[in-house]
């Protein structure tokens, strides 16, 4: 009976679970005693310092065989792909970071006055705690999968010196020694490889079967305390304006990507936009940039653009170029800074949203595995706590499909680019 009803909600989406978690947190915030809410926040206890010991392994797992995957391959049509999807990248998170500054001041204000004054309860301590130190530190994790990702990438196209072969046969013995052909750069580093992707693998696995499981108690957890407390009330009422902000960022991405991209081959912007309408429903649906490829090849070869530079942008893109993942990530984060009044430069945040732009590129194929890889610059750069770390994962995956919906429609404005200017 308990396995059919786990069954039954692993066949439920992680959005729906999220939004029940959350509408229950609230709801029994109001109605559970002080040893309940103390039971949650010991399972959070623990499972943030899970998360903590995670997030090194997750960058060295998944970002190390990205940039080996990405360095396969050679030539101007990579380079000049990689840096307008990077580029594209950091300027949606410059453009969500320069909005906020402007608006979410002033609504935040606005929120915190008119607000009903309610006396918060102390905060509440875990029954106990469960210390589990991290293996190493993220930047130091950060320099590792850095340098494991471009040295594998460079043996994969570095000469192979000959090698001396030794005498095959006895009679061959007292034989002057012959030189054998180059090993080939694939079987050089192929254990190395090899190694890597099966830690992604164990990586991903350990994402899709422990952490995703889990998030929603988690987030329950995390949303039952506030409510308890009396934070949860101020927090919802921010970003109930701070999601209309996104939203329009979000079309707003798309109008001048496809603009920019019709200037360059000098067709209307709104008909090629137009074009790409059905991998963007597509993309609503299944929130996911990988089952997305197929639409999104079509509709970008129906804008004009040939199907070798589409059959080679499209899926690389999917992976490395999340706009509308760095815009909601990059505005959630500066609302979260504001509401807690944390530190939120400008420096800092370019810092953030450079490094938020090539950590992305190893977001595992699961829902909201983009703000998992952003775990790493939230906690090292922003200083975020566990407790703002899993709001950002709530409301990033709340709005998860309209990120992924504006990754993968940017993809078809890219590839007209790079077939002007290939």
């Amino acid at each position: 009976m308990m396995k059919t009803a786990m069954n039954r909600m692993k066949k439920i989406g992680l959005l729906p679970r999220i939004i029940v978690a959350i509408v229950l947190g609230i709801i029994l915030g109001n109605v559970l005693g002080e040893p309940w809410v103390r039971g949650f926040v010991t399972f959070n206890g623990i499972f943030s310092q899970f998360l903590g010991f995670m997030i090194p392994l997750i960058i060295v797992g998944l970002v190390t065989p990205a940039i080996a995957d990405i360095g396969r391959g050679v030539g101007r049509l990579l380079l000049l792909t990689v840096a307008i999807a990077y580029g594209d990248t950091v300027c949606a998170g410059l453009l969500a970071y320069g909005t906020g500054s402007w608006l979410f001041p002033d609504m935040v204000a606005r929120v915190t006055e008119s607000g009903i004054a309610t006396e918060k309860a102390p905060d509440l301590l875990p029954y106990f705690t469960v210390t589990i130190p991290a293996i190493l530190d993220v930047m130091a994790a950060l320099v590792f999968a850095f340098m494991m990702g471009l040295g594998i990438a460079y043996l994969s196209h570095s000469p192979s010196p000959q090698a001396v072969c030794p005498p095959v046969s006895p009679e061959e013995k007292n034989s002057p020694q012959r030189v054998c052909p180059p090993v080939s750069p694939a079987e050089k580093s192929s254990p190395l490889k090899a190694a890597f992707a099966e830690f992604r693998t164990i990586i991903e696995k350990t994402i899709a079967k422990a952490i995703i499981p889990l998030l929603p108690l988690y987030i329950f957890g995390i949303f039952l305390k506030m409510t308890y407390t009396g934070e949860v009330d101020h927090i919802l009422r921010v970003f109930a304006q701070i999601i209309v902000v996104i939203f329009a960022l979000h079309l707003f991405i798309l109008l001048y990507q496809f603009c920019l991209a019709g200037a360059v081959v000098r067709k209307n912007p709104l008909k090629l936009l137009w074009n790409m309408l059905p991998a963007y429903m597509t993309a609503l649906g299944t929130s996911s940039s990988a089952a997305t490829i197929p639409v999104t090849l079509r509709q970008t070869m129906k804008n004009g653009v040939s199907e070798d530079i589409a059959g080679f942008t499209v899926p690389l893109c999917a992976t490395i170029h999340m706009s509308g993942s760095a815009m909601k990530i990059t505005a959630c984060a500066l609302t979260i800074c504001l509401l807690e009044g944390m530190p939120h430069s400008f420096p800092m945040f370019l810092h953030f949203i450079l490094m938020l732009g090539i950590v992305m590129v190893a977001a595992p194929g699961v829902p909201g595995g983009a703000i998992m890889a952003a775990l790493a610059p939230l906690s090292s750069i922003l200083g975020f706590s566990a407790e703002a770390q899993a709001l950002m994962i709530a409301l990033y995956i709340a709005m998860d499909s309209f990120g992924t919906a504006c990754n993968v429609t940017g993809d078809g404005a890219i590839a007209l680019v790079v077939e002007r200017w290939r």
